[in-house]
């Protein structure tokens, strides 16, 4: 296997260098080289799986550091320095041009040799894995492109470009200086590729019990229900499947679709909310909205994964007990570092209980007692001043009034530095003391539904206003009120605020903005939501000082960051070693 992974490393190198016989000089000999896929299936599937090994899904809380929703105290993190003024080109911190372009080499390479593998001497299975591993290729190929064209997609020279788009694999004798195509060429190539996925791929991976269940292009080949599961069943949940491919295209129309891009992408917002929605119908529509899904991370939620009652997951890692995110987030006292420190910018998203902006007349937002009678969803996000948290359910004091480490700048690498840590995506039962080092199940989750809905109210909103649907059975109003109701939001049953806004697209659009930044917190999405939106960067981080005197606490907000970034910065660079070395690379406006 390893010989295999190494062939392929070596071809996934080969385009990123100026001189290919650097990499190839002296040339590496393998036991097994390229065509010995043919009569080793193991090696061919292992090119998949180091693609597998190169998707930018991430476990911890990384780009959001970087923006108005958090900061970090750990003064070397290259996410601080980003967001003060040190992103350019040459800082890899954000690129994903290496790891998305050796993933598409990868997939290549199993693409041109996978019609000739010998996986089994029965002509049905055979078929079967030839359409299943093909059908991964192309859904990756399109996840790795996606992700290429969202941090580095961006506008040169009034053309808005994407990246070099491959589809044959690259060896020592390839031009490796390739122009980059248009981004909108690039959007096409991920709806073919996600096309020619769906077309080979189970929506889901699962053991079906019936032939009827069967799909019918492989029911008139005469494949059995074994036959099926050998290739096709539940074993192999985790990879790209139909489903999976689905909600990339989705994704990508969003992002085509949105001010930043629409202008040369050729994609309206129609087209992301039909995308959206035709993932979304296989989940029953708005009655799909599942009631727990805001607390797919917590401990009863992961349990549920491996029996299907965790409805919200639509694709997964494997779980696996662990607690460095306990270690890097917990606060002091609970023997963390609390690297993750929530702004007073994300705290004051939350609305009041009752569902109104805080800053609304009508809120019941009571500045000398800011936690009290506010939306569910801050309780179980953010550790406030004093929040019980932990195995032991420790009390936080998190104000500059407190004993110990967890108070406001107590240490520095330590302590909070807005007020707030981190509650979400930690596991209280977790004890990162040395002496003890409990770990817990954690499950590395990719996607999930609630983002999803909220990228169609999104684009329906736009499309077809709040309450249009399109050619849909629901409305951008009605995800939205699914999204709110679940979290606890409301008044008599009732959510005035979303009721008064359902009339305005404007006034709807800050309102799902505003459902984004609360449900997607702490997930690496507002940094490139901020972005494609062409929203504000520079927005200060904010924390919140809270002093005692006699008892009485008293309540101040203060300043904590300065975010420093130019306009050509809502769209990323091309890696400046890329384009020293390959002339065709063009870089993106702005970036040096």
């Amino acid at each position: 296997m390893k010989s295999i992974y190494k062939i392929a490393a070596i071809a996934a190198l080969a385009f990123s260098s100026a001189s290919c016989d650097d990499l190839f000089e002296p040339a590496f000999e393998p036991s097994q080289d390229i065509d010995s896929t043919e009569d080793f299936p193991k090696y061919a599937d292992g090119l998949l799986y180091d693609a597998y090994l190169l998707m930018p899904y991430s476990t911890g809380v990384r780009s959001d550091l970087a923006t108005d929703d958090a900061v970090t105290n750990d003064n070397s993190s290259d996410y601080l320095k980003i967001a003060t003024g040190s992103w350019t080109a040459n800082n890899g911190t954000l690129s994903y041009w290496r790891n998305g372009r050796g993933g598409i080499q990868f997939v290549n390479l199993l693409l041109s040799k996978v019609d000739d593998v010998n996986f089994s001497a029965n002509d049905r299975v055979q078929q079967l894995f030839l359409d299943r591993l093909k059908g991964e290729a192309y859904g990756l190929r399109a996840l790795f492109m996606y992700h290429l064209l969202r941090q580095h997609g961006g506008w040169a020279g009034g053309e808005l470009l994407g990246v070099p788009n491959l589809l044959e694999p690259e060896n020592a004798n390839s031009d490796f200086n390739q122009p980059r195509a248009t981004f909108k060429a690039c959007v096409q190539q991920i709806f073919d590729d996600v096309a020619a996925a769906t077309a080979l791929l189970p929506t889901d991976y699962r053991d079906i019990t019936s032939e009827a269940d069967i799909p019918a292009k492989y029911r008139e080949m005469g494949v059995s229900i074994d036959e099926y599961i050998r290739v096709c069943g539940a074993d192999f949940n985790g990879r790209m499947c139909g489903r999976v491919a689905q909600v990339i295209a989705a994704q990508t129309a969003l992002l085509a679709a949105s001010p930043a891009f629409s202008a040369g992408s050729g994609i309206e917002w129609a087209e992301a909310a039909d995308r959206a929605a035709a993932v979304l119908d296989l989940n029953n529509g708005a009655a799909g909205i599942y009631d727990q899904g805001h607390l797919y991370y917590t401990a009863d939620e992961v349990k549920k994964l491996t029996s299907g009652g965790n409805r919200e997951v639509i694709w997964r890692d494997n779980i696996s007990p662990s607690n460095s995110l306990e270690k890097d987030n917990f606060p002091p006292s609970l023997r963390g570092t609390g690297r993750v420190n929530p702004t007073q910018n994300l705290v004051d998203a939350f609305p009041d209980a009752a569902g109104y902006p805080i800053a609304d007349s009508r809120s019941t937002y009571d500045p000398q007692n800011p936690y009290a009678n506010r939306d569910p969803r801050l309780q179980l996000y953010i550790v406030v001043n004093g929040s019980k948290w932990g195995h032991n359910d420790t009390e936080i004091i998190s104000g500059a009034y407190g004993s110990n480490n967890d108070a406001l700048n107590a240490e520095q690498g330590y302590s909070t530095r807005t007020g707030y840590y981190m509650r979400k995506l930690l596991n209280k039962l977790c004890n990162v003391d040395p002496s003890v080092n409990t770990e817990q199940d954690h499950a590395n989750v990719r996607l999930r539904y609630t983002e999803l809905y909220l990228d169609y109210a999104e684009a329906a909103n736009e499309a077809w206003g709040p309450t249009g649907t399109g050619t849909h059975g629901y409305s951008a109003y009605d995800i939205v009120k699914a999204i709110r109701k679940r979290a606890g939001i409301g008044q008599g049953g009732q959510d005035p605020y979303l009721e008064s806004v359902k009339g305005s697209t404007d006034e709807m659009r800050k309102l799902i903005r505003n459902e984004r930044r609360i449900e997607l917190c702490f997930e690496n999405v507002r940094f490139w939501d901020l972005r494609r939106w062409q929203a504000d960067l520079n927005e200060t981080a904010q924390g919140m000082r809270i002093t005692s005197n006699g008892g009485a606490l008293h309540y101040e907000v203060i300043d904590v960051e300065n975010r420093n970034y130019q306009d050509y910065m809502n769209y990323g660079p091309i890696p400046y070693g890329e384009v020293i070395l390959f002339n065709n690379l063009v870089q993106n406006d702005g970036w040096k």
